[in-house]
């Protein structure tokens, strides 16, 4: 089978979508599929301006230019697609050519905000729909949102992302600790992500604030692993607070740091207001780490018992720090929360995808797929 793979490329600071390209191209790969990918972003870091013009011309002219020339020599096309508008132009120039064209399109939505982006673009999400074999979503609460703003729930398949146990070895928490001149001594809490207001980072500090200097627990540090727009604010915010000592706005870190920082971690704490189905949930939990966080996007469709994490409201600090609380007292079966993770690995992922694949070369464009 041959895969043409539209989709964007890991590179420093990239979300989560284009970990799910370059984990599910990997593991295709490692199934026998032959897999080209076709990016929508640039190769590498440039300025704003050229980085935008790089952008619009691969998800528009350069997508069209390929799809023209090269879309009969493989079984199925596959676009990655996101939001807002501009993360989503893929799908809509795909499927454009797929109606002209005929070729086997297959797209996946990752976007966070599923819910306003298809009341905004409600029309462009059913031109989508209509125009593509299948929709694969990464939680049931998109399908759900989707299939009840535009229809089609038939066409709408949900396969959860995950995480590569290979890539995260394991790490003495005292040796880990100790690499990255941590507190032997402190109850650490660990978040991944760009700092951006979705991430709902400023809740985090505000419940850091509520946990060391209301309730009194000393001994906690939160270390917030990220960059972005709101790193100034953020910092800002620990200084007004005065946690100087209790938060660590690390910026962007290397993979390997990454991993001694997971397993350096008593928890793993997701504050975000929107999330599709954040892969590094799944990194946190495949190293053994609890999950406390926000019951946003596809989060509570994986935290489905106490025995993994807890789940706190979204924009609210104070649920936060009691959730958080209430983890640090708990606890944990560290290898139940790896077997549980081993669940959602990229191989399991890839495996999903290939069904999916061979359901489309099959059936083509109708509405029986089953999840």
């Amino acid at each position: 089978m041959r895969v043409l793979m539209v989709g964007t490329k890991k590179i420093r600071g990239a979300g989560g979508m284009a970990t799910h390209t370059e984990e599910l191209i990997a593991h295709l790969r490692k199934l026998g599929v032959e897999v080209e990918h076709c990016l929508t972003s640039p190769s590498r870091e440039y300025d704003i301006v050229r980085d935008r013009l790089i952008r619009l011309y691969t998800r528009t002219l350069g997508l069209s230019l390929k799809l023209l020339k090269d879309s009969k020599k493989f079984n199925i096309v596959h676009i990655q697609a996101s939001g807002p508008l501009g993360g989503f132009l893929p799908a809509i120039v795909g499927a454009l050519w797929k109606k002209l064209l005929g070729f086997r399109l297959v797209v996946t939505f990752h976007y966070s905000d599923t819910e306003n982006f298809v009341k905004k673009h409600k029309k462009l999400m059913s031109f989508v729909l209509d125009n593509t074999d299948l929709l694969i979503v990464v939680s049931h609460l998109q399908k759900k949102v989707i299939s009840s703003e535009v229809g089609g729930e038939g066409k709408i398949v949900v396969v959860p992302n995950g995480y590569n146990p290979e890539k995260f070895t394991p790490v003495d928490k005292r040796e880990a600790r100790e690499k990255l001149g941590l507190p032997e001594d402190s109850k650490i809490l660990v978040n991944v992500g760009n700092l951006l207001p979705q991430k709902g980072q400023e809740f985090l500090i505000e419940a850091v604030d509520v946990v060391v200097n209301e309730v009194g627990r000393r001994d906690v540090l939160c270390v917030i692993i990220g960059k972005g727009s709101l790193y100034e604010k953020l910092a800002g915010l620990v200084r007004e607070k005065g946690l100087e000592g209790h938060v660590r706005l690390t910026g962007w870190v290397s993979f390997e740091d990454l991993n001694l920082y997971l397993h350096a971690a008593d928890l793993f704490v997701l504050s975000s207001l929107h999330e599709g189905n954040p892969t590094v949930m799944f990194e946190a939990m495949g190293c053994g780490l609890p999950f406390v966080g926000t019951g946003v996007g596809g989060v509570p469709e994986i935290i489905t018992s106490g025995d993994y994490g807890l789940i706190a409201k979204p924009a609210d600090a104070r649920d936060l720090a009691e959730k958080i609380l209430m983890a640090l007292e708990k606890g944990w079966d560290a290898e139940k929360i790896r077997d549980y993770a081993r669940r959602f690995t990229w191989e399991n992922v890839a495996r999903r995808t290939c069904e999916f694949y061979r359901y489309v070369e099959r059936f083509g464009d109708t509405d029986r797929a089953t999840n």
